[in-house]
C-alpha cells in the first residue's frame, strides 16, 4: 500500500530508504548530500563498488549500515539518471522514464527477496533528474504499489519533520 507523506526522509522508520542517482554519482545535491552527510561511508562504499563493477541506468546499488541510536539502515541507489561528461568529470544527468522504470523493477524484486517490511523514497527522479511526478508517480505506483509492504512517498520535504508514516 502506498502513502503519501510529508516529512524528512532522513527520520523515516521504513526498513529501506530508496533514492535515485547517477552511475558515478558525487552525492552532492538534494538527498543525496543528505544522505552523503548523514552515512559517509554510503559514498565511499558506493565509490568503491562502481568503480570495481560500474553501474548502467536502470540498476540498482543496496547498502546496508549503522544509524546514530544503533538500527541497522539500508538504502538502495536507483540509478535513474545517466550521466554526462566523462567517469572522472561526469556529472548527473537527467533522468529517464525507461531509466526509472527499470530501477523500479530491480527494486520491487530486491524488497521481494529481501523480505523488506517498510519502503519510503521520495518524489523519485524529479529534482536532478528533471522529470514530471505526474510521470514518474504512475511507475511507483504500478511497480511497488502491490508489494503489500507499506511504501511511504515523501511527497513534500519537511526538514526535521516525522511523517506520520503509520508503521506498526
Amino acid at each position: 500500500m502506498i502513502q503519501n507523506v510529508e516529512g524528512d526522509i532522513l527520520l523515516s522508520g521504513a526498513e529501506l530508504i530508496a533514492h535515485g542517482v547517477a552511475p558515478h554519482d558525487h552525492f552532492d545535491t538534494g538527498l543525496a548530500r543528505a544522505l552523503r552527510e548523514r552515512w559517509p561511508s554510503l559514498v565511499r562504499d558506493f565509490r568503491h563498488a562502481t568503480h570495481q563493477d560500474p553501474l548502467s541506468p536502470g540498476d540498482i546499488w543496496a547498502w546496508a549500515g549503522v544509524d546514530d541510536d544503533g538500527h541497522k539502515r539500508r538504502i538502495v541507489n536507483l540509478i535513474t539518471q545517466t550521466e554526462l561528461g566523462e567517469r572522472g568529470s561526469a556529472r548527473p544527468g537527467p533522468a529517464t522514464l525507461q531509466n526509472v522504470e527499470h530501477a523500479l523493477k530491480k527494486l520491487a524484486a530486491y524488497a521481494q527477496h529481501e523480505k523488506v517490511k517498510s519502503l519510503a523514497l521520495p518524489r523519485l527522479a524529479t529534482g536532478v533528474g528533471k522529470l514530471e511526478w505526474s510521470d514518474v508517480k504512475p511507475l511507483v505506483t504500478r511497480h511497488l504499489g502491490e508489494l503489500g509492504i507499506p511504501v511511504m512517498v515523501y511527497e513534500t520535504y519537511r526538514a526535521d519533520t516525522q511523517a506520520n508514516e503509520k508503521l506498526g
